[in-house]
């Protein structure tokens, strides 16, 4: 995963990116380019505008919060001679507020500057500044500036307002002087979306996670940049509309609803926690402070590396690059790691329960072990090499198109099923070995062990695929294992080793019939993996037999 530019910091969290059905990210970086760039600067009348630039570029200038692209945009779109100018003070910019306030000194004034999203600062001017430089009451103006917000918000632009005030000598700033100030004009921004994003979210839709978009903008420009790409259809609520909605009203929507606008921070785990608690399993992608709770909230949480600290270290994955379609590749090295996971885990656990049904078993009737402690390790060591292999190996296409989760019903009954097949087939091995060949106890346990480890590792071609074991092709690593522990197990009898663990040569009736067994047994069919579509229903097939 690390080689697909996703580093994961939680291996629990694996299943989870697996599993994941839907994918809830902001706009900004991640369907957009991420390099907002100041599209033109107007006044009220909707002309560009010097004056509403220049006090733009004010408020950047001297603002010292946290670096945001907004404000980076701004510096570099056009750079203005400071040298009148004084930072004074500033009141950061906040989610409750959504504005930002720079106070400057000029020619023996105090100048307040603030800027942020247009409703937050109308609700604090008393009046609007013509075009002509004639100042009348914002009441007078508000149609006019809804208008022009409307017209570059469907433009998928998003728009700040500007505004001033005197301050006279003042020279301490607080919330409270954040009121009666004048409206000088629009700050319209563009962040064009990325040229392959449509191309990206087919690829999600096609690996079954639906996206949903969790943005700060506006539900105008939210549902133009959709639109963009390609959701003709797009279902949109508002932060606003958000707040008037009990949680059992937002559980019934919330599957519904492709974009989220105008959402506060703390609206964010709300709706990742309506959206699990709808039976989603829900992955977030997000990059800043305010992202945090959301990104625990969620069943994985995904940042990237150019994040803030705070995002990165609250995120269980972290993407290298922040593109959609480095997480498709995510989701599928996930998806990967999961069934290869799931493979071991059939093996393991049918393989073990097998075992001891057989060993229990038989020492029931044998008047020594069938096994000794050292041949019961020499057999655990050699079928475990195949097993490390399994992480390597190639999964079927089925098996990565749509989300799965662990279904501990179906693990179970394979567990059962399987090993009691396995036990069946070691029996008929004890059976021959003594009433057939009349074994001593050495050529017993050697016949046991050449057909228990011999068994084990070939039964992986059948564990690891739905499909029959000849369609589907291994990994060269796991073909490698399974090739060279066969013959090491088959040699080892013949060796000095082979006598240290209490193993002996046998005559060649012994391997002739055990390889017949070992045959009957890989095309039996019990692949956990031919089953039906998906084993998120828990139905797992045998043969003709369906659990």
């Amino acid at each position: 995963m690390a080689q697909a530019k996703v580093i994961v910091k939680r291996l629990a969290s694996i299943e989870n990116l697996g599993s994941m059905n839907v994918i809830c990210s902001d706009k900004t970086g991640t369907l957009t380019e991420g390099s907002v760039h100041v599209q033109s600067a107007l006044d009220v009348e909707g002309a560009p505008s010097e004056k509403v630039l220049l006090y733009a570029y004010l408020n950047a200038f001297y603002e010292t919060g946290f670096p945001n692209p907004i404000d980076a945009a701004i510096r570099t779109h056009r750079q203005f001679d400071l040298a009148g100018y004084r930072k004074v003070d500033e009141i950061p910019y906040d989610f409750l507020r959504k504005r930002l306030s720079v106070l400057v000194a000029h020619e023996a004034t105090h100048l307040l500057v603030t800027k942020g999203a247009l409703a937050n600062v109308l609700a604090v001017c008393g009046s609007a500044e013509t075009a002509g430089g004639t100042i009348v009451e914002i009441t007078a103006m508000r149609d006019r500036i809804q208008q022009h917000f409307e017209e570059c918000s469907n433009q998928g632009c998003r728009t700040l307002g500007v505004a001033y005030k005197n301050m006279g000598s003042e020279s301490r700033l607080s919330k409270d002087h954040e009121a009666s100030m004048t409206f000088v004009g629009f700050l319209v921004l563009f962040d064009p979306p990325k040229p392959n994003i449509l191309e990206t979210i087919v690829r999600l839709k096609n690996l079954g996670v639906a996206l949903k978009v969790i943005t700060g903008d506006n539900h105008l420009v939210a549902a133009n940049v959709s639109q963009q790409m390609g959701l003709a259809q797009t279902k949109i609520i508002t932060g606003p509309d958000l707040h008037h909605l009990s949680d059992e009203a937002l559980l019934t929507r919330v599957v519904d609803v492709d974009v989220f606008a105008e959402i506060a921070p703390n609206q964010k785990e709300r709706i990742i926690l309506a959206l699990r608690k709808a039976g989603n399993v829900v992955g977030y992608m997000g990059d800043g402070i305010n992202d945090a709770s959301a990104l625990h909230a969620a069943d994985v949480g995904i940042s990237v590396d150019s994040a803030v600290d705070v995002a990165k270290e609250a995120a269980d994955i972290v993407l290298l690059d922040k593109d959609l379609g480095v997480l498709v590749q995510g989701v599928r090295e996930g998806r990967t790691t999961f069934a290869n996971t799931l493979k071991y885990v059939f093996m393991a656990t049918s393989a073990n329960f097998g075992n001891m049904f057989s060993m229990a078993g038989v020492s029931l009737f044998l008047p020594f072990l069938p096994l000794l402690p050292k041949q019961i390790l020499l057999t655990n060591l050699l079928t475990d090499v195949p097993e490390m292999t399994i992480a390597t190996d190639r999964v079927d296409d089925a098996m990565v198109d749509y989300p799965r989760r662990w279904d501990i019903t179906a693990i179970r009954k394979f567990m059962l099923t399987f090993g009691i097949v396995s036990a069946v087939f070691d029996y008929l091995t004890f059976g021959i070995l003594l009433f057939m060949l009349h074994a001593t106890p050495e050529q017993f346990r050697t016949g046991w062990f050449l057909e228990s480890v011999i068994s084990a590792s070939l039964i992986v071609l059948v564990i690891r695929s739905r499909k029959p074991f000849f369609a589907s092709r291994p990994s060269p690593y796991l073909c490698m294992a399974k090739l060279c522990v066969v013959v090491v197990t088959l040699l080892v009898p013949f060796t000095p080793l082979g006598k240290i663990f209490g193993l002996s040569s046998l005559p060649m009736a012994f391997p002739l019939l055990i390889g017949i067994i070992v045959i009957v047994y890989i095309i039996t069919p019990h692949s956990p993996y031919k089953k039906s579509k998906s084993l998120i229903s828990g139905r797992l097939s045998f043969g003709s037999t369906v659990l």
